[in-house]
């Protein structure tokens, strides 16, 4: 075997720094396209003059608290963090992330050489030889090591790089996926646990509301039986109580389902100290016992117990610019898409122009394991090859106009990503410009339907109005607490929607 001349390396050495040094790149240049929407989220740029408007609050600005701040109540950030270690949805989110994580390591390991190594040990042995008496049997010994280097693509084009970036991207897009899940997550069990609140204040409404038509029967029926009101009367409050009882009934159930949808969002068991506290009875002993005693007919009536906040306010900018939605986790994973399909158009471009390869290998030989390493043992190849597109019936052009209209296809969406967040964002602000006068009036209404409630007891007790007056007032109480707890749950639900749709309080891949 000859000596390995250092010489005879320069070759391909100086053709692969010339690879490394001289890719160029052929995917188009990323520019982050227009926001469709209008530059501030109130609308209030195009509505200004120009003499009295002031510059937008920017992104960098302006931030949003995370949701171990945004979220006031202990028992729901108890839970919420439990939700975050065992929610199977979140878990298939993070499956997916080192899923990725890992298609990009095999991506990106292609941009670099492949060296293997390799060794080999035979013993030969020859038969006699017939024709000649001198000659006998032989054994012989060969031991090899060679050190390669694989097909290595010179990466002129940029055709590997692009690749390795589009998985790098869509990466990024299943991190952003994930902080997504998260948001949605923490956002969907605000709403269970806000839901099994009033739902729990409505079971307690229609629990009260049974107790003081039950009370409210026995009184009639001892009226009844001393002859003091009709039979009409009395079946008119036996509906009414009965009508309490099935209310009752069905809340009972309804608080049940959320109790288990909670449990599914959290993926375990849910302790009593994670859930809301349930609301007491408005109506005391005295109460009751006052209603035996016939007092119930002026006045003494269930009472909505009024629900605390279990999240913070988000406070809004009047003129809050338009690129805070940017941050949202959908619209960064749209954008990662986006330029995932740009990389990939650079590879489909670069199928037209030739692909260089190199492979080479060293290494030594020798008929003794002792002169393995000798001089004069050592062996080279280099093999160089160039591969060259003339005619492939179109695919490289099909391939590119895919490409492109993927791009295409992820532009459309990256844009209907973002308007669809405006609307969220300002559909949530409609809301909140009008909920504190929606819940005043409500409340109003409520004391103004209990005060008719008193006025039609009063009424009925003097001889003055039969009992349907009160059967009717009775009814419009009821409905107007029942709205009270809807609303008072809507203005809940407002914060988590404001909050969701500004893009949370979880930071963003970097």
């Amino acid at each position: 075997m000859k000596t390995v001349c250092p010489s005879a390396l320069r070759l391909p050495l100086a053709l692969l720094a010339a690879g490394l040094l001289s890719a160029c790149n052929l995917a188009p240049i990323y520019q982050r396209p227009d926001a469709p929407v209008p530059a501030t989220l109130d609308g209030a740029a195009s509505a200004v003059p120009d003499e009295f408007a002031v510059e937008p609050v920017s992104a960098s600005e302006w931030r949003m608290l995370p949701w171990q701040q945004w979220v006031e109540d202990a028992r729901l950030r108890q839970l919420m963090e439990a939700a975050l270690q065992n929610n199977r949805d979140l878990r298939v989110a993070i499956a997916n992330i080192e899923k990725a994580r890992a298609q990009y390591g095999v991506q990106r390991a292609d941009q670099l050489p492949t060296l293997n190594a390799s060794s080999q040990a035979s013993r030969t042995r020859t038969a006699d030889d017939l024709r000649s008496a001198s000659a006998g049997s032989s054994t012989a010994n060969q031991f090899n090591v060679q050190l390669g280097l694989a097909s290595y693509e010179l990466d002129f084009w940029g055709r590997v790089r692009n690749l390795s970036e589009s998985a790098l991207q869509q990466y990024l897009q299943i991190e952003e996926n994930r902080r997504s899940v998260q948001l949605g997550l923490i956002t969907d069990i605000s709403n269970a646990w806000i839901t099994l609140a009033s739902d729990q204040q409505r079971l307690q409404l229609a629990r009260d509301t049974l107790a003081t038509r039950e009370h409210g029967y026995r009184l009639v029926q001892r009226m009844h039986q001393l002859g003091a009101t009709n039979g009409l009367v009395l079946a008119q409050n036996q509906t009414a109580v009965e009508t309490a009882r099935n209310d009752v009934a069905a809340y009972e159930s309804q608080v049940q389902r959320d109790r288990n949808a909670l449990q599914l969002l959290v993926g375990g068991p849910v302790s009593a100290d994670m859930l809301p506290q349930a609301p007491a009875a408005s109506l005391t002993a005295l109460d009751l016992k006052k209603a035996d005693s016939g007092q119930l007919l002026n006045g003494a009536t269930p009472k909505v117990t009024m629900q605390t906040a279990t999240t913070a306010m988000t406070q809004v900018p009047a003129r809050l610019s338009s690129t805070v939605l940017l941050a949202r986790p959908d619209i960064a994973a749209a954008e990662h898409s986006l330029q995932a399909q740009y990389a990939s158009i650079g590879a489909a471009r670069a199928a037209f122009f030739p692909t260089i390869s190199l492979t080479a290998n060293v290494g030594t030989g020798s008929n003794e394991l002792s002169g393995l390493f000798e001089g004069g043992n050592r062996a080279w190849s280099f093999v160089p090859q160039i591969r060259l597109p003339i005619f492939d019936n179109g695919r490289n052009q099909a391939n590119l106009d895919i490409a492109q209209a993927n791009r295409d296809v992820a532009l459309a969406q990256y844009e209907k990503a973002i308007q669809t967040a405006f609307r969220e964002v300002n559909d949530a602000l409609a809301d909140r410009a009008t909920m504190q006068r929606r819940l005043d009036s409500q409340t109003a209404l409520v004391a103004s339907a209990s005060r008719v409630l008193e006025l039609s007891q009063a009424r009925f007790k003097a001889g003055a109005d039969d009992f349907l007056t009160v059967l009717d007032a009775q009814r419009s109480l009821y409905a107007a607490q029942q709205t009270q707890i809807t609303l008072l749950q809507a203005e809940q639900v407002n914060r988590i929607a404001l909050y969701k749709a500004l893009g949370g309080g979880i930071e963003p891949v970097q």
